[in-house]
């Protein structure tokens, strides 16, 4: 770079020092060592970023860890209280070590989360049952950890007589405060983690976070207040001690305390934080600042009503509802290499005229990489966007209306999802693979989620050389099939595809029925001309694999189960795409399920 192109080299050298990894504030923009409210506010987004959109393993392991070192907390504070004989400054000097841990060590504690999660739910950036679902995994392996701390310390020898009465006392001594001054002690703990939280992202080096640490966790037992891990840790050793039942400990002490940490933090610090921040305080947290936030009613439903979080950049608009216009959605990885899924997505745009095309490219982001910094975005859409030149020609070879888009976040497999429910779309065509950015995509959370919030029809290839010339599609009927059928009649339209039926049977003695299905089938399908064949090995798998020697393109149709979970569990359609040589169109249609069979299965 020349001093034409930028004329102070020197400030661009300072401002990518001045900028973390993550784009976000590395150092004060009027005084280096110091943050504004604003850029604290930008370091808290950033890292609730990554929380909120972690799987369901990690959110609990990270908590899980995180209960374990609560329990060196209630092992200390018991330990010195027995050997002090219960000096309340003494005793509570190791109090702070379990939090440092957890705080240092990047673990998942419940009350530290009624900060950065909240402050990306206040902005609309996380929906409210995204945030409820974060708090409750996050929770659940505070408990876990302090439950399993709390049985080793009970019947593990590891106390002294002095240590364990003193546990015991710890416990108890919660039990016996009256619920209300239990609720507004807490409410006073939880506004000391919250501020602990705010104050170590204003910091800039480790030592300055353990002396912040350290003094505030101190506070908590000097000033005989409760924080809910801790507080759930000593009551459950005082019931696995039989001196105390398990739902008075939780009526009377745990969920009071629950209750005021939460409050505490949000109120007392989240909110109040969160107001006296500028306009300005998401200008380099979210490409287009606060343009991009989620619906008031997706917000208040999350998935149920659309999207339950907003990616870190996405060029497309939201479509109006148009009955009469066929929408089909295309996620692409690398706009250069997934033709085939292009052409097969404009093959079946021309035959539902009026029809528009939405290729969507979709980069994924690692989470330690995830940038803020608004000219990288620029660039990143303009590169985009010129990589999706030659879908936009794809297309107009087609003579199919075609939009174009970028979204980049590390949420690709559900990003996917969240768009066709924005777009509106009538049918999402994806390519599989390795290769793609959701073919390697973590699993455990979009899995069970996407297939219940499935509102379009979906194709996904395997491809394999695009070539529609001999089309096999396997059939038992129901709606996937009929999904695959109108590939079918597409296919045969717009490119000549010979056709061949397959229905399998248990054996020779259903060959008569089968083949009168598969008749009536095709019939009803206006699949006539097609060539019908009934195996009755029964053994459906087998059948697919032989017919499929002679064809260079299988449809199969999703079962019940699911296309998705099928893409990434031991199943017949997942050995499918990995034993045949020929590619793979896999379909699956949503069924019609309810509002209410969909929440159900989603939790």
């Amino acid at each position: 770079m020349t001093d034409m192109d930028d004329p102070d080299p020197e400030r661009a050298v300072r401002d990518a020092i001045d900028r973390s990894e993550s784009g976000v504030p590395a150092a004060g923009a009027v005084v280096r060592d110091r943050f504004s409210a604003d850029e604290v506010f930008q370091r808290i987004i950033a890292a609730a970023d990554e929380e909120v959109t972690s799987g369901r393993r990690e959110l609990f392991f990270s908590g899980l860890a995180a209960g374990f070192a609560i329990s060196i907390t209630v092992l200390l504070t018991a330990s010195l209280t027995g050997s002090t004989d219960g000096n309340p400054v003494l005793s509570a000097l190791l109090y702070p070590l379990g939090f440092i841990y957890i705080i240092i060590g990047g673990y998942q504690l419940y009350t530290e989360n009624t900060l950065p999660p909240v402050a990306l739910t206040l902005e609309r950036l996380a929906s409210i049952p995204t945030l409820l679902r974060h708090w409750l995994i996050v929770l659940a392996g505070n408990f876990a950890g302090g439950a399993v701390g709390a049985a080793v310390l009970a019947w593990g020898g590891v106390f002294t007589p002095e240590a364990a009465a003193a546990a015991i006392q710890l416990g108890e001594h919660g039990v016996e405060t009256p619920w209300w001054s239990t609720f507004f002690k807490a409410i006073f703990a939880g506004l000391i983690v919250a501020g602990v939280v705010w104050v170590e992202y204003a910091s800039r080096d480790t030592i300055s976070r353990l002396v912040v640490v350290y003094l505030a966790f101190l506070s908590i037992p000097l000033g005989d207040l409760f924080h809910v891990v801790t507080s759930f840790t000593e009551m459950l050793y005082v019931v696995f001690a039989g001196d105390l039942g398990l739902i008075v400990g939780m009526t009377q002490f745990v969920i009071p305390v629950l209750l005021g940490n939460t409050l505490g933090g949000i109120v007392l610090v989240t909110v109040v934080n969160y107001f006296q921040t500028t306009e300005h305080r998401l200008e380099s947290a979210r490409f287009e600042g606060a343009n991009r936030q989620l619906s008031i009613r997706e917000w208040a439903l999350g998935g149920l009503a659309g999207r339950s979080y907003v990616p870190i950049l996405n060029t497309s608009e939201e479509a109006v509802p148009d009955d009469t216009s066929y929408r089909v959605l295309v996620p692409i990885g690398n706009p250069r290499t997934e033709s085939g899924v292009v052409e097969l997505a404009c093959i079946l745009a021309s035959e539902r005229a009026p029809a528009t095309v939405h290729a969507v490219h979709i980069v994924q982001t690692p989470q330690a990489s995830m940038s803020y910094d608004r000219d990288q975005h620029e660039r990143i859409v303009a590169e985009s966007d010129e990589r999706m030149e030659h879908v936009r020609e794809t297309a107009e070879s087609y003579d199919v209306p075609c939009e174009t888009s970028t979204i980049v976040s590390h949420r690709s497999f559900e990003e996917i999802f969240d768009t066709a429910e924005r777009e509106h779309a009538n049918l999402v065509v994806m390519g599989w693979g390795a290769d793609r950015p959701w073919g390697a995509a973590r699993t455990d959370r979009p899995i069970g989620e996407l297939t219940s919030q499935l509102s379009s029809d979906v194709l996904v290839l395997k491809d394999r050389g695009h070539d529609a010339s001999r089309v096999l599609l396997p059939t038992a009927g129901g709606p996937p099939s009929d999904l695959s059928a109108e590939v079918a009649q597409a296919l045969r339209s717009s490119v000549g595809s010979e056709l061949t039926l397959l229905h399998v049977v248990d054996g020779p003695d259903e060959r008569e029925a089968g083949e009168e299905f598969l008749a009536d089938w095709a019939a009803d399908h206006d699949l006539t001309d097609a060539v019908l064949t009934v195996d009755d090995s029964g053994d459906v798998e087998g059948a697919i694999g032989r017919a499929t020697t002679d064809h260079s393109l299988v449809l199969v149709g999703a079962t019940e189960e699911g296309l998705l979970s099928r893409l990434v569990a031991d199943s017949l359609y997942f050995d499918v795409i990995d034993e045949v040589e020929c590619s793979v169109l896999l379909a699956e249609r949503p069924g019609g399920r309810t509002v209410l069979e969909r929440l159900l299965s989603r939790w």
